[in-house]
């Protein structure tokens, strides 16, 4: 068995809480990274270019799905966004896990290519939750929130195509959750056995 890492597949609705999630996931757990997409939003205040995402043109886009560069590619509110095969093999081969933070249909993509894929759904506790937090995010107008609801509600419906489902509630308990999927699928034998080659040979004997 080779060292390999895996891919988690994490997916949620707009104000899902699944970035802060992540971020939680990376500062307490090891040997784990969010891939970073490219994109042809216009950046953000704050955004890094290679941190956040690789800010490419059109052209640049299009030029990378016609050589197939892209693992997956999505149209999101008007943008486009795209996962290169290249770094996301590079990765995997290094021993590091990848996050992959896409949405439902980027996952259908993932799960064709990679069928040992691991995903993950999260959901906010209601309705009500939902609209809150987009709310307080202050970033969008009433019109614009009222439509990302109507697409977080069309996203959820697909909930149960993922392997796991975490309720975004209570943010320590979501995040103890999400932490626990990595790391009780680095405790499976195939994974310790590898990690651990050596020790079990000296415990189990040679003959």
């Amino acid at each position: 068995m080779s060292n390999h890492g895996v891919l988690y597949i994490v997916a949620a609705p707009s104000g899902g809480g699944k970035t802060s999630l992540v971020k939680n996931l990376l500062a307490s757990t090891g040997d784990v990274v969010v891939s970073v997409s490219h994109t042809t939003r216009p950046k953000r205040p704050g955004d890094q270019d290679g941190v956040d995402y690789f800010f490419i043109s059109e052209e640049e886009f299009s030029c990378m799905v016609q050589a197939q560069a892209f693992i997956e590619h999505a149209d999101v509110f008007g943008y486009h966004y795209g996962t290169s095969k290249q770094w996301v093999m590079d990765k995997l081969r290094s021993g590091t896990d990848i996050i992959l933070e896409i949405d439902w249909q980027g996952s259908r993509q993932i799960r064709q290519l990679f069928a040992e894929a691991i995903s993950i759904f999260i959901l906010p506790p209601s309705v009500e939750v939902l609209r809150q937090r987009l709310v307080d995010r202050n970033q969008d107008s009433r019109e614009v929130i009222a439509h990302r609801m109507q697409l977080a509600q069309s996203e959820m419906r697909h909930y149960y195509e993922f392997d796991y489902l975490i309720i975004n509630d209570d943010f320590a308990v979501a995040a103890e959750s999400l932490r626990s999927i990595v790391i009780s699928n680095r405790l499976k034998t195939a994974f310790q056995a590898h990690v651990h080659e050596k020790l079990l040979a000296e415990l189990v004997g040679n003959s």
